[in-house]
């Protein structure tokens, strides 16, 4: 179960979350500068979805969806998708639900990362932003994100890694992890590489500040079996 620590923090932030991700203000832009490095998160997230097709057809799951910042306008495009936004939070589901609308393809779901309420091998794609240095459980988040993704499809994440700049890790360990939008451990550079060679094939792994984005492909039951 996620902690409440952290739901706190996202509906504490609801009015300033998506100025911060997008860049949309100036402070924002000037947090992002200061302790980001400048990384561009709107950048990341359209090379992130330029990996799904315009004809996409598969069943996609969003976890967690937030606030459908980075995705409104890719999937408006997706008609053909079948798309599924899980978040934990009730007020970050609200806010993708006003922002995608009412389209036919789109249902949420309110749950927990660590406990999907999805049968093994439901997904085509399973898409995570920003999700990952927030879960309190990583390893049940990684380990969820596998089981319901079909071998052969597709795991596109992005997220805060640590060890790239002793600035960034600084102030994830000093403010946002005590407020809740963080939660640790994180996963280095080579950790994260690690831990999806073993499980993925054709890891398609970049790297911007300490922001990491990436496409890998759930390997076939020889491959898994013989990394246990």
């Amino acid at each position: 179960m996620m902690d409440d620590k952290i739901t706190t923090a996202y509906r504490k932030s609801k009015g300033i979350y998506d100025d911060v991700l997008t860049q949309s203000k100036w402070w924002s832009r000037l947090y992002i500068r200061l302790f980001w490095g400048g990384v561009d998160d709107t950048d990341i997230a359209n090379r992130l979805l330029a990996y799904l097709p315009v004809d996409y057809s598969g069943r996609l799951l969003d976890v967690p969806v937030g606030t459908a910042a980075f995705t409104w306008k890719k999937y408006g495009a997706l008609s053909s998708a079948s798309i599924t936004c899980l978040d934990y939070s009730g007020d970050m589901l609200e806010q993708a639900k006003r922002r995608l609308g009412h389209a036919a393809n789109i249902s949420f779901r309110q749950g927990d990362v660590g406990d999907m309420p999805f049968a093994d091998e439901t997904f085509d794609t399973v898409l995570s932003m920003n999700g990952f240095h927030a879960f309190p459980d990583k390893e049940k988040a990684f380990s969820e994100t596998y089981r319901v993704l079909k071998r052969g499809g597709s795991f596109l994440a992005c997220f805060y890694i640590c060890g790239q700049s002793k600035i960034t890790d600084f102030f994830v360990d000093s403010f946002l992890s005590k407020k809740g939008w963080f939660t640790p451990p994180f996963d280095t550079e080579e950790s994260l590489k690690n831990r999806l060679g073993n499980l993925y094939e054709n890891v398609d792994f970049h790297l911007d500040g300490s922001i990491v984005w990436f496409q890998c492909v759930k390997a076939d039951e020889k491959k898994h079996k013989s990394n246990n």
